[in-house]
């Protein structure tokens, strides 16, 4: 019993060993000089006046990107000329703050370095729909007081439970998208695609079952799935492997940056 708990402990942080050895993610970034300019992904407001979401995530900060994404939702009502972002940032819970953040910065910026890419977009009548929803999910997310890298509460939990709130997005989180799972102390869940059912204890062991995101088991927090539909599997650090042809998008490495304190924002 004891062999096999190792091995599959060793098969699970086989991905994200795979990811730090291979360079895709830099351990040491100093994050006070991390690129956080746009990618060219959202719509211009100036020349876009329809409503619009978008659900980005891009590789988290330092050693954490080799497990996991950081998420947000990037909103913009019709006729407005700017974005409204919102996001669960850890240090804010560290500091007493609310961890959940609402803030107009660039709804496309790289995450400390970190290109984003979209995992979820809704336009014109079903966005303007959608945009109160959202903000109303933000609002009473549950754990906006507490925040852990794992196995939760964290970004991607309050991802999830957005998500749940806004079905029309039928989002699928990458596997990478650690703390997706956690549940505090609930058992039962809708999938965040809103296309299926998950079971989750603590973040630390569960079964989803979706049409969207297919067959997930997550092991201590880490998820390892197939999705049918797309002929994709789905690795712990590494993400989705699509089989053939394209699936949704997976999430592209971090640029490498200077080395610098692995401190600050995560």
């Amino acid at each position: 019993m004891l062999l096999v708990c190792l091995l599959t402990l060793v098969l699970l942080l086989a991905g994200p060993a795979f990811v730090v050895a291979s360079g895709t993610v830099s351990l040491a970034v100093d994050w006070s000089r991390a690129d956080r300019s746009p990618v060219g992904l959202a719509p211009d407001p100036a020349t876009t006046p329809e409503a619009v979401v978008q659900v980005y995530a891009a590789r988290a900060l330092s050693w954490r990107g080799a497990f996991g994404v950081h998420p947000w939702f990037a909103v913009k009502p019709a006729g407005e000329r700017r974005y409204t972002v919102y996001e669960v940032i850890g240090w804010r819970a560290y500091r007493g703050l609310p961890a959940v953040s609402v803030s107009n910065r660039d709804p496309d910026g790289r995450w400390f370095g970190a290109p984003p890419v979209v995992l979820a977009e809704l336009r014109g009548a079903a966005a303007a729909a959608a945009i109160p929803r959202i903000a109303e999910a933000a609002a009473s997310y549950p754990f906006a007081g507490e925040y852990r890298v794992w196995p939760g509460p964290n970004s991607n939990t309050f991802a999830a439970w957005v998500a749940r709130a806004v079905p029309e997005l039928r989002l699928d989180l990458p596997s990478t998208a650690l703390g997706k799972d956690y549940l505090g102390t609930g058992l039962f869940a809708r999938a965040p695609s809103g296309t299926g059912w998950q079971v989750s204890l603590f973040g630390l062991a569960g079964l989803l079952l979706a049409r969207e995101e297919g067959v997930e088991v997550n092991l201590l927090g880490l998820t390892v799935g197939i999705d049918p539909l797309d002929l994709a599997v789905k690795l712990p650090g590494i993400g989705r492997i699509a089989l053939l042809g394209d699936g949704p998008p997976s999430v592209p490495p971090p640029a490498i940056l200077p080395p610098g304190p692995p401190v600050g924002p995560g």
